[in-house]
């Protein structure tokens, strides 16, 4: 039986049971049996190898069966990969059923890609995931062997990646290989979380994870990427930069037909690439687009388990070395000043002295580390942790962790001519420095300014008024606004801008909003 052929007949034993399967968006391909997913992965794997995916006994497959996970071992050449051969595991990765023993008495080993099969499963809720060594995955990683994602955007087979569109654009991200794969399941983990719309992971000069809902959608991803990777690469070859879009071909968002609108001035490219015309559209393009960064292009989890933490670490010993500098002389007199208003008001316990170094030091701290417990948003707590961070960055102790879908989307915006700003309540330097010294590389180009509670609070329509001042529109309906906060949107929905509400992994379930406002999970979808 050839391996294609087998392929289609463990698909074909899988439809008795198809109706009984939930529905959902995407349609899920029935789990097979456990005794079904060990042969399935044993024809999987003579197919990888005889693609020159998974040769010298490298990369592994594994496929969610019964609520169990049966996994390829490692060590065995694929081509000669029996159902015997594999193990079963539960949910939670422990093994359950080992295969037989060899002729020579020996025991076969469980892959080594097993905690990152399971980081798949627990995290993306995967139904198969697999692991190649394929040259185009090795060689996408190569293209610049500095960035820490592959880009590629208007290729067809980009549709064939679930969540994904011709134009939208792809992305992977790299990380970066270990002496042990088991090693590289921290790395993986965080890429996973960083990237909620990639189904892949690139290894650098080692291969590609790839899931999917399903182990039919898993292998087609899998192809699918490998597709673009060697696209990419062959494009390269050519000069011609995969991840950057054409600049003649036309924006679907300006294509309306005279048959369905008489109105509409549209006219297509002609035989010497010209425009004649821009479409004219009934949606409104935002002249401005203003984003928020925790929880928006940001994870909770990298301000709350990394920014914060290091600034509480470290703003004794920021203010003890830095304490005659200007700088310093004026985050102290901000705090003690706002620590005055507080004791005033019964807020805060907490006096600042003012003199003797040490007592002043550890009055700061005291009065910052109470701030922070409350999650205080005022300028002075702000500017002290923004030039504490500052030092964290320049040093290489912190690097600012952004969403992948930014930097595409930022690319789009820019070429439909919209101009980017933040708003956070985060300083302007904490927020130039997340940008600067970010995962995506150096981004401050890409964005025309930022705004803090300096502009005023974000929870008050005054402070967006102020800021559309200063944006020179001619109406605040001509900026877009996107925060995973109801109360923001609500701010700035009642000053007149338009508001998007964003739903990341890890935020907190969005409260009850205004009629009419959508939501999105992806920078990519902004502008839809």
């Amino acid at each position: 039986m050839n391996s294609l052929r087998g392929i289609f007949q463990v698909i074909l034993r899988f439809r008795p049971r198809q109706q009984a399967m939930s529905t959902s968006t995407i349609d899920i391909t029935p789990e097979p049996t456990v005794p079904e997913a060990k042969e399935l992965i044993a024809e999987l794997c003579r197919n990888f190898y005889s693609w020159g995916w998974v040769s010298g006994t490298g990369g592994g497959i594994s496929v969610k069966a019964e609520d169990k996970i049966v996994m390829a071992p490692s060590g065995v050449m694929k081509e000669r990969m029996q159902p015997k051969d594999m193990f079963v595991l539960d949910h939670d990765g422990q093994i359950l059923e080992e295969p037989a023993l060899r002729k020579d008495g020996t025991k076969l080993k469980l892959s080594e890609c097993s905690p990152l099969f399971m980081s798949a499963y627990k995290m993306r809720g995967a139904g198969a995931v697999m692991h190649s060594h394929s040259m185009n995955a090795i060689l996408a990683t190569m293209i610049d062997p500095t960035a820490s994602e592959f880009r590629v955007t208007d290729l067809e087979m980009i549709k064939g990646i679930i969540g994904h569109s011709f134009y939208g654009g792809c992305i992977v991200p790299i990380i970066e290989n270990t002496a042990r794969e088991c090693e590289l399941t921290e790395r993986l983990q965080a890429a996973i979380k960083l990237y909620p719309d990639a189904n892949a992971v690139l290894v650098r000069r080692h291969g590609v994870y790839v899931w999917g809902p399903d182990w039919v959608k898993a292998k087609t991803q899998a192809e699918c990427y490998d597709y673009l990777f060697e696209a990419a690469v062959k494009m390269r070859q050519m000069g011609i930069d995969a991840s950057v879009a054409p600049e003649q071909h036309i924006d679907p968002d300006h294509i309306i037909t005279l048959a369905n609108n008489p109105d509409a001035r549209c006219t297509v490219a002609s035989d010497n690439g010209h425009v004649a015309k821009k479409a004219k559209t009934t949606s409104r393009t935002p002249k401005c687009v203003v984003l928020d960064i925790e929880g928006t292009v940001a994870p909770v989890s990298f301000v709350a388990d990394v920014l914060f933490p290091y600034a509480r670490e470290h703003t004794r010993p920021y203010l003890w070395d830095t304490f005659l500098s200007k700088e310093t002389t004026l985050d102290i007199l901000l705090l003690r000043g706002q620590a005055g208003q507080d004791l005033t008001d019964g807020t805060s316990s907490v006096k600042i002295p003012n003199k003797w170094k040490t007592e002043i030091v550890e009055g700061c701290v005291a009065y910052v580390h109470e701030q922070m417990d409350k999650d205080r948003k005022s300028t002075a707590l702000k500017n002290l942790q923004g030039h504490v961070w500052r030092e964290g960055y320049k040093s290489g102790k912190l690097k600012g962790e952004l969403y992948g879908d930014l930097k595409p989307a930022l690319d789009a915006w820019s070429r439909k001519g919209i101009k980017t700003y933040i708003y956070s309540s985060g300083s302007r330097e904490a927020q130039h420095l997340i940008f600067t010294y970010s995962n995506l590389g150096d981004l401050r180009n890409q964005l025309c300014g930022y705004f803090d509670t300096t502009s005023g609070s974000k929870l008050e329509p005054k402070s967006y008024t102020n800021i559309a001042l200063s944006l020179g529109v001619d109406d605040p309906s001509e900026i877009l606004f996107a925060t995973d906060n109801v109360q923001e949107i609500i701010a700035a929905q009642t000053a007149g801008w338009g508001v998007v509400a964003v739903d990341r992994p890890g935020n907190k379930p969005l409260a009850e909003l205004p009629q009419g406002v959508r939501t999105i999970t992806s920078m990519l979808e902004l502008l839809e």
